[in-house]
């Protein structure tokens, strides 16, 4: 077996030990009853179960949507395509005792924000395969949260993205809260393929765990809109490119990263703007497919193999390597860690991608070890 075969073999093994205890109570209606909550604030309780559906879809779509439909893979994608739409139908129904939260406080623009991303990302698994009421509670879910005012940083684009998927869904959608948060993130731009969070600069992950990722796909799927948007696309994705190389080059030989910045619960769903580069061929010339696979690999096992990364009964527990409570904010709780299921954006690409063909060092692999590898440059 290739080395690009194993890697995809580990990279769903991995990502479905993640999910299987969030879809399989969803499916039997027991998340609320199974799941543990860790955390700091008595109220998480109301906002930890959509951010565990939301966040978890949000990685696995490309796959569910493009990924084999033969084989062994394929009849766990088929499975589990499956899943999510019966865990769709669970968090969405009324009458469902794993009904979730969508408008009271401001955490749910967050997550649904999450969820609408998925729908955008398997338009065919995750929404033209529903039934036609629950893709009428899907809606009715989604704009719920319109009674939530979000903040003024990243949080404009969870409203924007929402509305994306109304689009998408064919619903009546807010044109002014897409364009707000476009416009917005356009005088956010500090430079070198990085936007502020708000007016100011943050030393963090959340270019990648939110605002690029959102940023490429609002624009990619509204362009069609406003010609305005439309010539914003070729900067959002010179950026994103940019950005991507950033992220390669913190991984260091070992497949660890910085610790540096809040939310560092979320492990390696920092790498979700790599990876969306990778799925979506938008790599910089001088990242090869598979270094860039060989790299996020190695950041997969570095977080995986860490003692206490998962509970007795398979659930994550709160930690950056291993289980590591302090680090938790006070936003933090069981479901926010989901959104590690970023990093699996590139099993959206077939097996015979380049991405998924030969081994390569990555950057910072062949820095340390004596190897020739390409001068870094600015983003002007």
């Amino acid at each position: 077996m290739s080395l690009g075969s194993a890697d995809r073999i580990y990279w769903i093994d991995t990502m479905s030990r993640i999910a299987q205890p969030v879809l399989h109570h969803l499916n039997h209606r027991q998340l609320k009853a199974k799941m543990p909550i860790e955390r700091k604030m008595d109220d998480r309780h109301m906002y930890t179960y959509l951010e565990a559906l939301g966040r978890l879809l949000t990685g696995m779509a490309p796959w569910l949507e493009h990924g084999s439909r033969e084989g062994e893979e394929g009849r766990l994608r088929e499975r589990y395509a499956e899943q999510a739409r019966g865990a769709i139908e669970a968090a969405t129904d009324p009458s469902s005792p794993d009904f979730m939260n969508f408008s009271e406080g401001y955490q749910p623009i967050v997550d649904a924000a999450f969820l609408s991303h998925a729908l955008v990302r398997a338009p065919e698994e995750l929404w033209n395969k529903l039934g036609d009421q629950v893709k009428q509670n899907v809606i009715e879910a989604l704009k719920s949260t319109r009674t939530r005012k979000p903040y003024y940083n990243n949080w404009l684009l969870f409203s924007a993205m929402i509305e994306t998927a109304l689009y998408r869904a064919g619903a009546d959608w807010d044109r002014m809260r897409v364009d707000y948060a476009l416009r917005q993130h356009e005088l956010w731009y500090k430079g070198d393929g990085i936007y502020g969070d708000g007016p100011d600069f943050h030393a963090d992950y959340y270019n990648s765990f939110v605002i690029q990722p959102m940023l490429v796909d609002i624009i990619s799927t509204l362009k069609g809109e406003d010609p305005t948007w439309a010539d914003m696309e070729e900067n959002v994705i010179r950026r994103a490119r940019r950005y991507a190389v950033q992220q390669e080059r913190s991984i260091s030989p070992e497949g660890t990263f910085p610790a540096v910045g809040r939310s560092l619960a979320y492990r390696f769903g920092a790498f979700q703007l790599l990876s969306q580069m990778a799925l979506q061929h938008q790599l910089d010339a001088s990242l090869e497919p598979a270094q860039v696979r060989c790299a996020l690999t190695a950041v997969m096992k570095r977080v995986i193999n860490a003692p206490g990364t998962f509970d007795e009964d398979g659930w994550l527990t709160i930690g950056f390597c291993g289980h590591q409570p302090e680090i938790g904010e006070t936003y933090i709780s069981t479901g926010s860690l989901y959104l590690c299921s970023a990093v699996f954006l590139p099993l959206g690409l077939p097996a015979n991608d380049p991405f998924w063909q030969g081994e390569a060092d990555w950057t910072n692999k062949k820095a340390w070890n004596a190897q020739s590898f390409p001068i870094d440059k600015a983003l002007y």
